[in-house]
Parts: structure tokens; C-alpha cells; sequence
């Protein structure tokens, strides 16, 4: 949980639900205009919080460097990836 690997992937995890989340919030007549920033920051907020949470929970389960529950492909070795 502690490795480098695993926090991008936990933060790219967390900026992704942020920006879902807010996305969110124009639903049902809502504009840019009409949209509490304020809100949508705390809920963006909230959500990658809550994100980086559950990858800290789920660290370790299938591999070390990543938050993910899913079992992740086999990498390419280094040289098969450059050729």
C-alpha cells in the first residue's frame, strides 16, 4: 500500500470520481451558471476522499499496487513492450 505505484493509481482513481461526481451535479435544469461551486467542490471532495478510502481498503486484496479488486493482467515484460 505504501508504494509509489499504488498511490498514482489511487489518485488517478480519486481525480476520476471527482470529476464524475461533479458532473453529476448538473442534472434535472441545472447550468454553469445556476450550480453551487461551493457544493460541487465538497461533493467532488467528498467523493475522492471517499475513493482514496476504498482503494486503501482494497490495497493488497489481488496486488499490491493497486486499489482495484479485480485480478490485472499480466504486464509485458520490459523488452516486449519497446519493440
Amino acid at each position: 500500500m505504501i508504494t509509489t505505484a499504488f498511490w498514482a493509481d489511487a489518485l488517478e482513481r480519486a481525480v476520476k470520481t471527482a470529476a464524475q461526481a461533479v458532473l453529476g451535479v448538473f442534472v434535472a435544469g441545472v447550468t454553469i451558471m445556476s450550480v453551487s461551486w461551493v457544493e460541487a467542490a465538497a461533493i467532488a471532495g467528498t467523493a475522492a476522499l471517499v475513493s482514496i478510502l476504498t482503494s486503501i481498503a482494497s490495497s493488497g486484496v489481488r496486488h499490491q499496487d493497486s486499489g482495484s479488486l479485480i485480478r490485472q493482467p499480466h504486464p509485458l515484460p520490459d523488452d516486449a513492450a519497446t519493440n
